[in-house]
């Protein structure tokens, strides 16, 4: 088994290293793969007759032992902004909201300075080595 696992893992770095380079056929790839996987789950379980109703039900506590759950139907973003004690944007104050924008600002003007320093830096080098 442990043979198995460890020729799969290093089939997928090479093919996810590979694909890396191409990303529209990776993810062309990768959802061709995706609805072929849940066809087959679809498939699987109509030929066990399952109903809707059982379907639902074992789904659900799956999805509730694994944690998936809320992580899928209501996603990281609202589960971290809830641990950060973030107000939704309807919730928040004019003046919290332009606060926030001038300091978006101030770190978007800081981030074009570093990168001019960075810019500067790079034809400083270029021109010590063309020397």
């Amino acid at each position: 088994m442990k043979k198995i696992i460890k020729f799969f893992d290093k089939l997928e770095d090479k093919v996810r290293g590979k694909l890396s380079h191409y990303p529209i056929l990776y993810a062309f790839i990768g959802g061709i793969g995706i609805v072929l996987f849940w066809r087959g789950v679809w498939h699987i379980a109509d030929d066990i007759n399952m109903s809707s109703t059982t379907s639902i039900i074992i789904g659900s506590i799956i999805l509730l032992m694994t944690g998936l759950m809320v992580y899928d139907f209501i996603g990281n973003r609202i589960m971290i902004s809830d641990l950060e004690k973030e107000k939704k944007l309807t919730q928040k104050e004019e003046g919290e909201i332009k606060t926030e924008e001038t300091e978006i600002k101030k770190m978007q003007n800081s981030l074009n300075q570093v990168q001019e320093k960075i810019a500067s830096l790079e034809t400083k080098i270029k021109e010590k080595n063309n020397y």
